[in-house]
């Protein structure tokens, strides 16, 4: 399994809008994604920190999705919320429970 790891900062009082785009829009996108297996987003309200890890079935799946676009038009969905861009980080998932 592969996740895709993007990090940055929330602009100011943006957060909620943040996760609500993430819930009601990233994740069904995903879910219709070949080899998607599950998204998490987390954020530290103190900092305006936000993390975005999303699982894959292979790496192969994963990068798909950057080729196809699928990547770009979430980033861009999440774009209005985020004083600064993310570069996408690649990880294999050696434990999961």
């Amino acid at each position: 399994m592969y996740a895709r790891v993007m990090i940055g900062t929330m602009k100011p009082g943006k957060m909620d809008e943040g996760v609500s785009i993430y819930r009601d829009s990233i994740v069904p996108a995903g879910k219709e994604q070949k080899g998607f297996k599950g998204a998490l987003f987390l954020t530290d309200s103190k900092t305006n920190k936000a993390i975005s890890i999303s699982l894959w079935e292979t790496e192969d799946d994963m990068k798909r999705g950057e080729a196809s676009g699928y990547l770009q038009e979430q980033v861009d969905k999440l774009a209005p919320t985020f004083d600064t861009p993310s570069v996408p980080e690649t990880y294999e998932v050696r434990v999961q429970t």
